[in-house]
């Protein structure tokens, strides 16, 4: 409900309704970790990786610009602040290693545009954003063994459209 602030969100439920997942010995899910952040933390230890997507915050960075790392590799200018997460979710992947519950985490994320309270319309920027997020991030489970079969084609903006019903 926050137009752009929901990326991470809104992508995650687009590719798991367009594509469906093959591996011969791993699964994948999807989880909608919407703001919960250290409410999540019994869900993320049960995983050995993880690919978290949400936009950030970055010194220098431009609306849209897309950064995938490792969380140990993370660029000193990221950040997360300005979210809406009540607690930030690097603090609670930071706690997670802290706990050493932490499994092997890479970070899709952008810079949003805006964040607006009470509005689900996104940015065209983050739209366009979120196709580059995509193939990031199919093209890293194609490495990781995973195969893919599009079945759907819903957009980025009806997902986001209809994200509250659901």
């Amino acid at each position: 409900m926050f137009a752009d602030e929901g990326l991470g969100v809104h992508l995650c439920k687009q590719i798991q309704k367009n594509y469906t997942f093959f591996h011969s010995s791993s699964t994948l899910d999807f989880v909608d970790g919407g703001t919960l952040a250290l409410q999540l933390t019994y869900i993320i230890a049960k995983y050995d990786s993880l690919v978290l997507l949400d936009v950030i915050d970055a010194d220098d960075a431009d609306i849209g610009e897309v950064f995938f790392f490792p969380y140990e590799a993370m660029p000193k200018k990221v950040n997360w602040s300005g979210s809406a997460h009540e607690v930030e979710m690097l603090q609670t992947l930071q706690y997670m290693e802290l706990m050493g519950d932490l499994p092997q985490t890479q970070i899709l994320a952008c810079i949003p545009k805006r964040i607006e309270q009470m509005s689900f319309t996104l940015s065209n920027e983050i739209i366009h954003s979120a196709k580059i997020m995509e193939k990031t991030l199919l093209n890293y489970l194609e490495k990781q063994g995973f195969t893919y079969k599009k079945v759907a084609d819903y957009s980025l903006q009806e997902v986001a459209s209809h994200s509250y019903k659901e």
